[in-house]
């Protein structure tokens, strides 16, 4: 289980004395653990990822806002948590493997125009989430169905 693996990490980085790591760790615990609290669950894999995903957008979100207002050094610190973050993220796709899930997925719904969005996201969501952008799988799909 993947809360398993992150506490093991959370140790390693208490015996190797790593700040940065050990805090990032800490606040995706707490993330998971206030979600449990929040909707009365046991965090499964699932849930991990999905909160583990939301916290990388939130902070690549920040590091465009610091870079914007020239604060380099509170971007750094935020591009320093998305790096520990996306190591517990499986491998992403790349854009040809998301174009062929989006192709393969508009073949098999027979959706066309933006009428079919709706079908086609929620087939492909289910087969990408974790592993890509949403926005940018969004905005792929909206393309192909215009095109």
């Amino acid at each position: 289980m993947i809360k398993d693996r992150i506490r093991e990490d959370m140790k390693a980085a208490m015996r190797e004395h790593d700040a940065a790591r050990l805090s990032t760790i800490r606040l995706l615990l707490a993330a998971v653990k206030q979600r449990e609290i929040d909707e009365r669950i046991e965090a499964t894999d699932a849930v991990v990822m999905e909160t583990i995903t939301k916290m990388v957008k939130q902070r690549r979100d920040s590091v465009e806002q610091y870079r914007a207002g020239g604060r380099e050094d509170l971007a750094q610190k935020e591009q320093a948590e998305i790096d520990v973050l996306s190591g517990y993220l499986p491998k992403q796709l790349s854009d040809d493997e998301i174009a062929a899930i989006i192709d393969e997925v508009i073949a098999q719904t027979g959706a066309s125009g933006m009428a079919g969005m709706g079908k086609v996201m929620g087939a492909v969501k289910a087969r990408v989430t974790g592993r890509a952008d949403l926005g940018k799988v969004s905005a792929l799909v909206k393309a192909r169905l215009t095109a």
